[in-house]
């Protein structure tokens, strides 16, 4: 990648400026060792919400709050987030967040637990986005799961699947980044899904289920 190229990606991805509570969110995370979305993830999280006008939204990998409260700022004012985290101490911060940046308690419902048992008990086909950024070893049955919660014109989004640029490096893949290439790979040649892979953060795999 040329510097020039670089420069752009990095401008392009703290183009929208994060607020008091995003910060303090960020902040938290960076204090467990977590590592947050990145603002342009972000601020593309806050708009395909808004592009759904998303009522219900799942969310794999609460953290401290960073992910949820951009999509909650880009759903509907009544909307509800459904968030899985399998460290209900990292809720805790999450719920603060939300309470901080001015959403009602009840806009956001915090299920610890781990994400294969807690997904099988959500509603089929009642969700307009599933965001998934969990274990990436999981991803392919996230995507399972994911194409029964949505709803037709619902969209899927997985975080962080250019492992650094090992998804694309010819290296022999540690078991992480060879089920990453699987989602690719699934999810580009899926009948289903309308897929495209954005250059944003860490990579956006999102796409679309089709009517």
């Amino acid at each position: 990648m040329t510097g020039n190229r670089q420069t752009s990606w990095a401008f392009a991805d703290a183009f929208v400026a994060e607020d008091e509570t995003l910060r303090w969110a960020r902040a938290r995370a960076q204090e467990a060792g977590l590592r947050p979305v990145s603002t342009g993830t972000g601020a593309t999280l806050r708009l395909l919400a808004a592009s759904v006008n998303a009522k219900a939204v799942a969310e794999i990998g609460t953290g401290t709050g960073v992910s949820g409260t951009y999509l909650l700022q880009g759903m509907r004012r009544d909307g509800v987030l459904t968030t899985v985290d399998i460290e209900p101490e990292r809720q805790q911060f999450a719920r603060d967040a939300f309470r901080a940046a001015g959403f009602a308690g009840n806009r956001a419902r915090t299920i610890p637990g781990r994400a294969l048992d807690v997904l099988p008990r959500l509603a089929d086909g009642g969700y307009d986005l599933v965001f998934c950024d969990g274990d990436r070893t999981e991803c392919l049955e996230y995507l399972e799961e994911s194409l029964r919660l949505l709803r037709p014109g619902g969209l899927v989004v997985f975080e962080g699947v250019f492992a650094d640029g090992r998804t694309v490096d010819a290296a022999a893949p540690t078991p992480e980044v060879h089920r990453l290439r699987e989602l690719l790979r699934a999810v580009r040649e899926s009948r289903v899904l309308l897929p495209v892979l954005l250059p944003v953060g860490d990579g956006l795999l999102c796409a679309i289920k089709r009517g």
